[in-house]
């Protein structure tokens, strides 16, 4: 029996298909990472925002009508929520995919390739927050204590991050308390910000058709991940990233109960292929996860990594690419093209 997906693309282009209110499926992406997915790219300014390009060099014309407006896509909901102060879930964007506010992120870039490729209404839920690890704050459920030049970086649920190992116990050397100047322990711990992010979207997709009207059902088709900005400043998680990834993939699948569900990823744009160093052990991780680089055969025609330092305008992940907002543009529709790509297989 052919799947849906597959259906989809053999139909698409000679059917037209209903988009709002449809019986089929929404097609539901969730976006994770840290600071660069949650969008740091100026939408109006000059050189370098996403208005210039727009309007003086006339890059990515589908994003306005033809009076030059912003034009909302309306096969495509865009729904992005964050932890808030007192951890609680904060909505910041509940709407048809169309541009606003003073930042972007790779949504659109993502968002107008699926919508393009798509016959079913898509939701792109993003669900993440600045200036977090892979090796720390988003570790997923079961990971492992990891030892690494004499620490012992904790599994998931324990804390601190890292502690010095004892030579006779090695990695099963007791974590010390953690605490504030205070005394007061401290309320964080391995993989915290995995649980909040995974919960906050799971909210969402508890009252689905709250968040998109007409909407009667929904799968999640996938999940896009821009994230290692952090994990490059520390050694251990660096060297622990490849283990994390594999395991952060497979966890969220499970979490959402879709196991078929695509995977695509995006690399740091200032990340060079064959460098060394904590950036480079990041790079060479997130290029083994691939499909098609053959190490892990699972993976194969439903995980891709877009190598992003082609597509980058200048800076890093740390300087948020300066606010280049065609470095945004870029990154998220060549993430939207990857992912058509696997649900084409």
């Amino acid at each position: 029996m052919r799947s849906f997906l597959a259906c989809w693309f053999l139909l698409s282009a000679s059917t037209a298909w209903p988009q709002n209110g449809a019986k089929e499926p929404v097609q539901v992406f969730i976006l994770m990472g840290q600071s660069n997915m949650v969008g740091l790219g100026k939408v109006s300014g000059r050189e370098g925002s996403l208005e210039y390009a727009v309007k003086e060099k006339k890059l990515f014309p589908y994003l306005v009508d033809a009076q030059g407006a912003w034009k909302a896509r309306e096969d495509v909901r865009h729904v992005r929520v964050m932890v808030g102060r007192g951890g609680n879930m904060q909505i910041f964007n509940d709407e048809w995919l169309k541009v606003g506010g003073r930042t972007l992120g790779p949504e659109y870039g993502i968002g107008h390739q699926l919508g393009d490729a798509l016959p079913a209404t898509a939701m792109l839920l993003k669900s993440c927050i600045g200036n977090r690890s892979l090796g720390w704050d988003l570790l997923p459920p079961g990971s492992p204590r990891e030892l690494f030049e004499g620490k012992v970086y904790a599994a998931y649920k324990e804390r601190p991050d890292s502690w010095p190992a004892d030579p006779a116990r090695g990695i099963n050397t007791p974590a010390p308390p953690w605490v504030d100047k205070n005394g007061k322990p401290i309320d964080w711990y391995a993989g915290k910000q995995y649980d909040d992010d995974v919960a906050n979207a799971k909210k969402i997709l508890a009252e689905f058709p709250k968040h998109c009207p007409g909407a009667q059902s929904y799968e999640v088709a996938g999940f896009f991940f821009w994230q290692g900005e952090k994990d490059g400043g520390n050694p251990g998680h660096a060297a622990a990233y490849e283990a994390n990834l594999v395991r952060f993939i497979k966890q969220l699948r499970k979490d959402f109960e879709a196991p078929q569900a695509k995977f695509v990823l995006a690399t740091l744009g200032e990340s060079v292929k064959g460098s060394g160093g904590n950036g480079g052990r990041i790079l060479a991780a997130q290029l083994a996860v691939d499909g098609n680089s053959g190490k892990y055969p699972e993976f194969k025609g439903n995980v891709a990594t877009v190598y992003a330092h082609p597509l980058s305008k200048g800076g890093s992940g740390n300087s948020h690419y300066n606010g280049n907002a065609e470095t945004y543009m870029a990154v998220g529709e060549a993430m939207g093209q990857a992912m058509v790509g696997l649900l084409k297989e």
